[in-house]
């Protein structure tokens, strides 16, 4: 199921909202909660039934660790944290690169192994990393004794359970269990419906609209020409942001509507000056995760500036792994751990530079990565990249055939949309000036609202609905 879909937003959305409010307006706080983990693993299963006893038995396996973690403080300890958070990692490994081993164990030693062909199961690596978290943090004492209800709450919370953002305990626990948020809050209600309706608009009406662009010159065309090729790699960069942002905006408007603050995941990333900013403003909580949770216990810059250099560079490769079974992830994460240990560096020199010259640089590298991140295989990143450089044939007539009569118009959409991204304010931003203090104020909101959903609507009857980027991580 969908965010973007008409099942979910006409369905299953306000079937679970009424029937949260329900239950503990009659002070069943003990069955909204029920009702909310039974409609979430409903929402994860109707992906595929078949999946849910994994996150089952991950939930109930990881319970248990986390109390025993709790309870005994000796010399076994370390040896429960390093057990369980192999078997997650094992659990990991096994749906998500099991294949990408096996077809790389084929080609060094000449082996002939058979394929699993396992379909990754939905979600998996933001559990199991939310969990591994919850783990470490039990270790390190951090943790209350949480019954198994709240833990379950904790994991499978649909608002951020597909695509994150990867949460912490001590941010959702005190929420779950506190008693002013079983009670409706209108006002929270109409900001989570703006907040789904900026991020539905975002997914549906611009990210949707470039992907075609993208999978065209990704998936389809043989050869492009520089400004082909630079209208593919564009197109994907402004695709993967307004999906991404668009998903990260639904999921917390979402959460508001059931009175739960999710952690900000996405901040104007293309704003940033330099690729460490960058990734203060991106996809916030997996940083987060990998700063905490690897780059920390592999010593941080603890042991010297070369060795934090070295963690540094470790941490994106792990990261871009993280993100997909491919080399070409691997590369993509190994671009973004050299480019920051280029700015750590540079930074330690005090060296500096114009802003808009900063930004230009960090913007173009960010594009220039997204292709390693976007292609299937090395084959298609020459096929984008190369000609991107290759100036002979800039003005060659066939540039621009593929994008039909409208080729000028979606060029300055594109210069329109990565303007906007510089000088817009964010969702986050724009939250802060929803006022509905009075029935006019009300009006006008809704009046606006309304129009937009409409808009959405047509379109998103129009053209069948798309999953999110992230969903395949």
């Amino acid at each position: 199921m969908l965010f973007n879909s008409l099942p979910f937003i006409f369905l299953f959305l306000p079937i679970t909202l009424v029937g949260y409010f329900w239950l503990c307006a009659h002070r069943m706080g003990i069955g909204a909660r029920v009702w909310l983990v039974i409609a979430s693993l409903f929402f994860y299963s109707a992906w595929n039934v078949s999946y849910l006893p994994l996150i089952l038995v991950s939930m109930v396996f990881n319970f248990f660790v986390g109390s025993g973690l709790n309870r005994i403080d000796n010399k076994y300890k370390k040896l429960l944290l390093t057990f369980g958070v192999v078997v997650n990692v094992l659990l990991l490994g096994y749906f998500k690169y099991i294949d990408f081993i096996i077809e790389n164990m084929n080609a060094v030693a000449g082996l002939a192994i058979n394929a699993k062909n396992i379909a990754l199961p939905l979600a998996i690596s933001f559990f199991t990393f939310q969990q591994i978290a919850y783990l470490v943090d039990s270790y390190r004492g951090l943790t209350r004794g949480y019954n198994f209800l709240n833990y379950s709450l904790f994991v499978t919370f649909f608002p951020q359970l597909i695509a994150g953002p990867i949460v912490a305990h001590y941010e959702m626990m005190p929420q779950f269990a506190s008693l002013r948020n079983w009670v409706k809050n209108y006002r929270h209600i109409f900001i989570g419906v703006f907040l789904f309706l900026v991020g539905l608009f975002k997914k549906v009406m611009i990210a949707d609209y470039f992907a075609g662009f993208a999978n065209t010159g990704f998936d389809t065309m043989t050869e492009l020409t520089t400004l082909q090729a630079w209208f593919v790699s564009l197109s994907y960069t402004i695709q993967i942001y307004f999906d991404f942002s668009g998903y990260c905006d639904m999921a917390m408007g979402l959460a508001r509507m059931f009175n739960i603050n999710l952690p900000i995941n996405f901040n104007s990333p293309y704003k940033a000056l330099n690729i460490q900013d960058f990734w203060r403003r991106w996809h916030i909580t997996l940083s987060r995760f990998l700063r905490d949770y690897i780059y920390i216990p592999l010593g941080g810059n603890r042991r010297g500036y070369s060795r934090a250099l070295a963690n540094v560079f470790m941490v994106f490769l792990i990261g871009g792994l993280w993100h997909g079974a491919a080399w070409t992830f691997v590369a993509w994460g190994a671009l973004h751990g050299l480019a920051n240990v280029v700015w750590r560096v540079w930074h330690k020199m005090n060296f500096c530079m114009k802003k808009w010259l900063a930004w230009f640089i960090t913007f173009n590298f960010i594009n220039i990565s997204m292709i390693f991140f976007r292609a299937k295989s090395f084959h298609d990143v020459w096929k984008i990249l190369f000609p991107m450089f290759d100036l002979t044939h800039l003005f060659a007539p066939q540039n621009l055939k593929f994008f039909g009569s409208g080729t000028y118009l979606t060029f300055a959409i594109v210069i329109a949309l990565i303007v906007g991204c510089l000088l817009l304010p964010n969702s986050m931003d724009l939250v802060k000036h929803v006022k509905v203090t009075n029935k006019k104020s009300a009006l006008v909101w809704g009046g606006g609202l309304a129009v937009v959903a409409v808009m959405i609507l047509v379109k998103m009857i129009m053209i069948p609905y798309t999953e999110f980027i992230y969903f395949n991580f």
